[in-house]
């Protein structure tokens, strides 16, 4: 299996070494791993500390909120996060009461990070959850909040003591996985059962809006085209992971000549601007909800690592997510229908005859 370039040193790196140290110092050694199994019962408000503010990284948290939704179907969940989407994403979970939104970049804006801290800390809360093997904000957000039982990764890059202490697991790197497996090694269940699959739970008038929505952008499509299968196109991503159309252009010639019974739509980026030069019909929204109701209705969807892959994902269609750069196995869609395509390396058609083997 090909595996992605080595990552280098960078910014983000010394910021967190300098962060585990401020948090030696202000609160000790590592967290030991806990003796007793997280109780089952007497659990009924819960805390989940996500610090994390990308759209991909906040879709991956769902599986989690499916998790205590079943293990405690009578408990209450309040996050607290920074992403900036945390309501549109969770709000439709039954059990989910308060998102407490802090700033995206809290040291820009210290009145609303101490708000959000202000509010979550009003209750008291029977179980607290750290999700990240290596925020130490996320850690501080969890010492700070009034909890009976706390819980979160111990190793030599989490500082801060917890009730319960999980070691973070080699054999499970997938960031939408590894919160489910923290609170499954708690409760000493079986870790190696199902995950749940992100998801934000669009309801029926949601995605009958965006079947209409879809209908309308493909209204120009003749008799024999609307029997063929529609895939969604996402062109965009961040950083190194960006690609242009001297890339996606050969790629997608190609799709269409191994996939005839295929017609594609590109998903137009927060810009306003089609990434594929208007070739394909296009479909452009601020709102992730209405985004994510077209996206159910799609036959695929295929795109580079992006928030809007996870997005696809957690919008129950299939997903085939293309790994030019970052890791596949901790970045990647799971789930029945999804599909991991790893580029490393690979010219454009060669991806695209492997997309075309999973569509």
């Amino acid at each position: 299996m090909a595996r992605p370039p080595h990552e280098s040193f960078d910014l983000d790196h010394l910021r967190r070494r300098v962060a585990r140290g401020l948090m030696r110092l202000l609160f000790g050694t590592p967290a030991q791993n806990s003796g007793e199994p997280l109780p089952r019962k007497g659990i009924h408000r819960i805390l989940v500390c996500h610090v994390s503010h990308t759209l991909g990284n906040a879709l991956l948290l769902t599986p989690l909120i499916q998790e205590l939704e079943a293990t405690y179907p009578g408990a209450e969940i309040d996050i607290v996060t920074r992403s900036q989407v945390g309501r549109e994403l969770y709000g439709r979970y039954d059990r989910v009461s308060q998102v407490f939104q802090l700033p995206a970049h809290g040291f820009g804006h210290p009145r609303q990070w101490l708000c959000g801290l202000r509010g979550m800390r009003k209750s008291h809360y029977d179980l607290a959850i750290d999700v990240d093997p290596q925020s130490q904000t996320g850690r501080l957000l969890l010492l700070k909040a009034r909890a009976t039982w706390t819980l979160g990764f111990s190793g030599p890059k989490k500082s801060g003591s917890v009730t319960h202490a999980v070691e973070v697991p080699e054999q499970v790197q997938s960031k939408g996985q590894r919160p489910v497996y923290l609170l499954r090694q708690a409760l000493g269940a079986v870790a190696e059962a199902d995950y749940p699959v992100p998801d934000i739970r669009l309801d029926e008038a949601e995605r009958a809006r965006g079947r209409r929505v879809l209908q309308h952008v493909l209204a120009s499509a003749t008799a024999a085209e609307q029997h063929r299968k529609t895939i969604g196109v996402f062109a965009n991503a961040t950083g190194p992971k960006l690609l242009g159309t001297d890339w996606w252009n050969p790629l997608l010639q190609t799709l269409e000549q191994l996939r005839p019974d295929c017609r594609l739509v590109e998903i137009v980026p927060m810009s306003g601007r089609s990434m594929l030069d208007s070739r394909y019909p296009g479909y452009y929204s601020t709102d992730l909800r209405q985004l994510g109701g077209v996206l159910a209705n799609l036959d695929g969807y295929l795109s580079l690592d992006c928030g809007i892959m996870h997005l696809a994902c957690a919008s129950r269609v299939p997903t085939l997510g293309i790994f030019t750069t970052t890791r596949a196995d901790e970045w990647g869609p799971y789930g029945p229908g999804n599909h991991v395509i790893h580029a490393y390396g690979l010219a454009p058609e060669a991806v695209a005859r492997e997309l075309a083997a999973h569509l």
